[in-house]
């Protein structure tokens, strides 16, 4: 076991589901339900004891109390099975007594439980569909009996035993009032209703016969031995607000004002508009109570009432009213005080009055205060404060305080002190909260609302909003260790505020899901998260990247946390198992024993490791983490953990749940001594106030101080007034007083007297009577004696007869025994030639069978041959599509070759082109020197060169230009191009995402055909069930017709053979009758038809035609997909044959190409072969004919570049058929038409 302890100090919490949700253990300790324990709660002292609930147990359902205190009955859910289990309250710490959990009648769950008045028996209501009332003496597990309560599925709500009478129980639900004694080893109904059911919520015993029951329309029933003697109706009532209290109390206003009282004043009038909006708010009677006076119910939403005997004959009177009161906290004040009550407790003295309440509420009432201000609407409080009454969706913890802050789905935010087990602050919103942190200092709160992340300030006494930040749905958010910055999740976002400027830093974006928790290393330095996409991410803050990732995209994480030195993270999800990373490995996995964790906390030692479960229990275990189970678990919470919460000195855990729990544990080692650091600061007391609130209360105490002053000048005044006129009073009475005292004495003398007289009287009639009563006593016992004496004759008469009678019928007796021997042979014969006839039948049948069966297997025999000839054909016809394809490659093998030859030609044509240019270069030299000839055109040409350079600076001077805006265009161009790269960044993991969706939707599409195809087949299947159906419903119906008419025909024997025996003093009647018998009943039964089928022979035909059916749609299906592979490469090789041909083709008109080209050259060439021949003059240009001087100017550069161009194109060529020659030989055969060669 692990070395780490967490012991259960204080629970915030109640479960108000649970019936009988409160009980009274003493006068000041009561019994309550929170998460998966109970809880022992001392009213005045305000300590708590806790009674831990069973293992696994899946929630408690109802409680009860034995009258005498000691014993403490259960009802819960282990592991999916219905329990009871029963402490003993008296021990410290409280032990189980007895566990009733094996059953023999049906039962899912026992909604009620009670006592009996000797605590001998217990009684169990179990709910629908079984609704069995069972009765036990559970100290020997015995069950006693048990009874089906309701037959129709009704609801049922209680169960209770008569508080004087152990054999007598009461269980009410909807329609259901019954009363059960217990008699002869069986309950027994003792009472049936008259009239119209109703819906009886709840019921309470007022005395040994009468029962008092609620219902749903504000009706309450008084049924005295199960007969209704009383009722009544609860109107619904109207709250007056202290708005309009204050506006009508504006006008009556006194010059003595005295302060107001917390809960608002309620107005008792009734307002009865129509009988539509009465039926619309009847109140629910949903809780009964009853004490000495009479009784307490519920009257509809956050109201009680006293009902008090009247002094009519067996009537009740409504004396006092109670309201919840209205909490100034709420987001709706005027709606707050509307909670239904689930349960109403007295005190064993009836000093106190407790409720609970649907929204998880527990209030009290002292009796002798409500009595004493009698007149007046009483009003309850709180038993110790207001809970949460829903699932909690954020815990935390700060340094400097001991405070916890809560948020929960009920729209509130509360602060508590985990050292004084009090509530600081509390205040209810407009939005449900989903998450929430406190700062460092404990000054500071970070909500997430469903519209906003709200930064508020914890004031003295309020909770006021300071910063609103625009991330709608917070799930999760988190102050650093410092408290400088704080981290809210939008979805798969985390954005990184400044807690001082509040200026978004950063945001860090990865996640592919949404993020599920967040948490800060012990620097600062270092952000770890976790999410459903199964990753785990360190983020570095300083620059907002990813230091380190761990994804397993199988689960689903719930919680993380990191060891104090941030080396290691620890991480809990959907796959049972805690994940030790680190460096972006999982170093280890840590099994969970079949429960999945959803939160983990780690200590600020290091030592320590606390995981909460979705059972609702925590696990404490030290770091190292074990990897057998070497762990505590404590029962804590009825429904998964939310959050988890150490505090920074190690000494406290905090969880939460979404039963809307808050546990408090003290964490010890193995021997009991807390885990100790040593605090350098001892806790802050400051709080925050703002300035006008300091300005307010001053004004309010001044104003005050005033009023006091005027007060105690009104009070010494009207005590003044007051003394005066109580001395006159007294002075009064006094006098009268006397008087009457003197007229008593007068009066005492008188009554002495005749007092005397009568005492005189009654001793004289006395006397009288015991005489008459002794001669009384004489006449009655002589007339006794003569009575008996006739009685015991007439005993001895029929004493005689009796034996008389019982000789008579022995006789009778033993005569109808013969005849009965008789019938039995005779009957016996005639069943055995039937059995014979029978026996013959049915190896005629066999026979059948046998030859059906031969039958079955030649026609099995015929279809696998027409179906081994189908496939046979098939392997012909792909194999002859095969040969095709083989034949259309080497075709085109061919036409390569072909290919391969005019291409060898092309290149000795461009061999020869290469020796006319070198010829060429000859003819330039010799062009040369026409060239030196033409130096002296050049001079000549200076002048308009110079012109031209002139033009030419102003162009240089417009490119530098250019050029410089060319540089700038560059350098946009280059941020452009980093934003396109920050941007393809951030497109990658949502291509990823989008990938990963469409795999996702072909393999549900794949699924979807499957889905299809087996509703086909079950169709199928449905369909042969309701012909079998059918047929068997016709065989029932004649067997049923067979029965019917056989036991007619029994009938009729028997009635027949009776009259029979009537006869059986003449022999010869009763021979005749015999005979008439035999001729009726013999000759009818050989005429019966006896029609009977073999159901075996008929199962195995179906079954054998089932499993041909099978085999057919198999091969249908291999059919099918193998024309779907043929198909697909059959296509795949058209595609691939195209492509080829395409490709082809481009490189023909390229060549095409090339051709033009050369045929160009050519002419160019020729062209200057002439212009040589050509005298010097016709080669001086004019000024209008620019390009042809520069080309004859520099005709050997002209000539180079265009050489350089033919052997590139060429290089090219050559790698272009290469690669076409290797595509070719990889590629495989076609059978389909290809497109037309471009053959030029």
């Amino acid at each position: 076991m692990s070395v780490i302890v967490a012991q259960a100090l204080h629970i915030f919490g109640f479960q108000s589901r649970v019936a009988n949700n409160i009980c009274f253990f003493d006068e000041q300790i009561i019994v309550y339900p929170a998460g998966n324990s109970c809880v022992k709660y001392h009213i005045e002292q305000k300590w708590q004891k806790f009674i831990p609930g069973s293992e696994k147990s899946q929630g408690m359902l109802a409680l009860a109390i034995s009258p005498n205190r000691r014993y403490l009955a259960i009802s819960e859910i282990l592991q999916d099975k219905p329990t009871i289990t029963i402490y003993e309250l008296s021990s410290v710490p409280c032990k189980k007594r007895k566990i009733l959990n094996s059953f023999d009648f049906a039962v899912q769950e026992f909604i009620s439980v009670a006592f009996s008045p000797d605590s001998k028996y217990l009684v169990a209501q179990t709910g629908p569909p079984e609704s069995n009332l069972a009765y036990w003496m559970w100290e020997k597990q015995r069950t006693m009996a048990i009874i089906k309560v309701d037959v129709q599925n009704n609801p049922l709500y209680q169960v209770s035993f008569n508080p004087q009478d152990n054999t007598q129980v009461c269980v009410t639900g909807y329609g259901i009032f019954k009363l059960f004694r217990y008699t002869e080893g069986t309950l027994k109904q003792t009472n049936f209703l008259r009239g119209e059911p109703q819906n009886y919520l709840s019921h309470a015993w007022l005395s040994e016969e009468k029962v008092v029951v609620g219902t749903d329309t504000g009706k309450i029933y008084l049924f005295d031995s199960g007969d209704l003697r009383w009722e009544t109706s609860i109107e619904r009532k109207e709250i007056v607000s202290e708005v309009e209290k204050e506006e009508a109390q504006q006008d009556s206003e006194s010059l003595i004002e005295f302060p107001a009282h917390n809960s608002p004043e309620i107005s008792t009038e009734v307002v009865c508009e129509t009988e539509a909006q009465q039926q619309a708010f009847l109140p629910r009677v949903s809780a009964i109570a009853a004490y000495s006076k009479g009784f307490a119910c519920s009257a509809g939403p956050g109201i009680v009432l006293l009902f008090e005997k009247s002094d009519e004959k067996e009537g009740y009177r409504e004396s006092r009213e109670i309201r919840i009161p209205q909490d100034q906290c709420s987001n709706d004040p005027n709606q707050s005080d509307k909670q239904d009550v689930v349960c109403i407790a007295f005190s064993p003295a009836e000093e106190t009055l407790l409720i609970s309440t649907t929204k998880n509420q527990l209030y009290l009432l002292s009796m002798s205060a409500a009595e004493m201000s009698k007149g007046e609407t009483a009003h309850f409080e709180y038993l110790n404060h207001p809970i949460h009454s829903a699932s909690i969706t954020g815990l935390d913890t700060c340094i400097r305080k001991p405070l916890v802050a809560t948020c929960s789905l009920d729209k509130s935010v509360r602060i508590w002190n985990y050292e004084n087990n009090t509530l600081d602050l509390y205040k209810e919103y407009q939005e449900e909260a989903y998450a929430l942190s406190l700062h460092p200092s404990g000054l500071y709160v970070l909500v997430g609302f469903a519209d906003k992340l709200r930064l508020m300030n914890l004031l003295i006494d309020d909770i006021r909003t300071f910063k609103d930040f625009t991330v709608r749905g917070c799930r999760e958010c988190a102050f650093s260790t410092g408290g400088h910055l704080f981290a809210a999740v939008n979805g798969n976002v985390i954005h990184i505020y400044s807690a001082t400027s509040f200026e978004n830093i950063i945001n860090l974006k990865g996640h592919n899901g949404k993020v599920r928790a967040v948490v800060w290393s012990l620097d600062d330095y270092k952000l770890i998260s976790c999410g459903t996409d199964g990753a785990v991410y360190e983020w570095n803050l300083q620059n907002g990247k990813r230091e380190s990732e761990c994804v397993l995209k199988s689960c689903s994480y719930n919680g993380v946390a990191i060891s104090p030195d941030a080396k290691v993270i620890f991480a809990v999800g959907s796959d049972h198992s805690i994940k030790e990373i680190c460096d972006s490995a999982i170093l280890r996995e840590v099994p969970t024993f079949e429960v999945a964790y959803t939160f983990i906390v780690v200590s600020h030692s290091g030592r320590m490791v606390f995981a909460g479960t979705s059972a609702g229990t925590i696990r404490s275990m030290k770091y190292p983490l074990p990897v057998h189970k070497e762990f505590n678990e404590y029962q804590a919470h009825a429904g998964p953990v939310t959050k988890m919460s150490i505090t920074a000195d190690d000494q406290f855990l905090l969880t939460s749940a979404e039963d809307g729990c808050i546990f408090i544990w003290k964490v010890y080692d193995k021997e009991g001594r807390g885990l100790k650091r040593e605090r350098d600061v001892p806790y802050s007391d400051e709080v925050l106030i703002t300035r006008t609130d300091m300005e307010e209360k001053t004004q309010i105490m001044l104003e005050l101080k005033t009023r006091v002053e005027e007060l105690k000048m009104e009070n010494e005044y009207q005590l003044r007034l007051k003394d005066m006129n109580y001395n006159e009073k007294i002075k009064e009475l006094t006098e009268k007083f006397i008087q009457e005292m003197e007229s008593l004495k007068t009066k005492n003398q008188v009554l002495k007297a005749d007092k005397e007289k009568q005492e005189a009287q009654h001793q004289e009639q006395v006397a009288e009577l015991t005489e008459k009563q002794a001669r009384e006593v004489q006449d009655l016992e002589s007339g006794n004696n003569q009575k008996l004496l006739l009685e015991f004759e007439k005993y001895q008469e029929l004493q005689m007869k009796s034996q008389r009678m019982q000789e008579d019928y022995e006789k009778q007796l033993h005569e109808m025994e013969e005849h009965k021997n008789q019938a039995l042979e005779e009957l016996t014969e005639y069943y055995e030639a039937k059995l014979l006839e029978k026996t013959t039948q049915l190896e005629e049948a066999q026979d059948e069978s046998r030859t059906q069966l031969r039958e079955f297997e030649e026609t099995k025999k015929q279809i696998e041959e027409d179906e081994d000839r189908e496939i046979q054909d098939i392997k012909i016809k792909y194999e002859r599509r095969l040969r095709e394809e083989r034949e259309s490659n080497l075709r085109l093998k061919g036409e390569t070759g072909i290919m391969r030859k005019k291409f060898n030609s092309l290149q000795k044509e461009i061999e020869e082109r290469c020796s006319d240019i070198e010829a060429m270069k000859v003819e330039q030299q010799k062009l040369q020197g026409i060239i030196k000839a033409l130096e002296k055109d050049i001079q000549g040409l200076k002048r308009e060169i110079q012109e031209r350079d002139e033009t030419i600076q102003d162009k240089e001077k417009r490119i530098y230009d250019l050029k410089k805006k060319n540089q700038e265009l560059e350098k946009f161009k280059f941020v452009l191009d980093y934003k396109i790269k920050e941007l393809k960044k951030q497109i990658e993991p949502r291509e990823n995402d989008i990938k990963a969706m469409k795999e996702q939707i072909q393999e549900m599409e794949g699924e979807l055909e499957r889905f299809h195809k087996q509703n086909t087949q079950l169709e199928l299947n449905i369909s042969e069930l309701r012909l079998k159906l059918k047929a068997t419903d016709r065989e029932m119906h004649k067997e049923m017709q067979k029965e019917r008419d056989m036991e007619a025909l029994v009938k009729r024997f028997k009635t027949d053979l009776h009259n029979c025996v009537g006869l059986i003093q003449e022999p010869k009647k009763l021979k005749e009758s015999i005979r008439d018998i035999y001729e009726k009943y013999v000759q009818k039964a050989d005429m019966v038809e006896i029609v009977g089928v073999d159901t075996d022979l008929h199962q195995e035909y179906t079954r054998q035609r089932e499993h041909l059916e099978r085999n057919l749609a198999t091969l249908k299906k291999k059919v099918i997909k193998e024309g779907e592979v043929h198909r697909a490469d059959y296509v795949r090789i058209m595609q691939e044959n195209v492509s080829l041909i395409k490709e082809i083709n481009e490189l023909r008109r390229e060549l095409k190409v090339t051709r033009t080209q050369v045929l160009d050259l050519q002419s160019t060439l020729g062209l200057l072969m002439k212009r040589k021949k050509q005298p010097a003059q016709s080669l001086v240009p004019s000024p209008d004919r620019h390009t042809p001087t520069i080309l004859r100017l520099n005709p050997e550069e002209e000539t180079e570049r265009i050489i350089e161009m033919q052997r590139l194109e060429i290089k090219y060529l050559r790698d272009q058929m290469q690669g076409q020659e290797k595509a070719l030989a990889v590629r495989p055969a076609s059978g389909s038409k290809l497109p037309m060669l471009e053959l030029d």
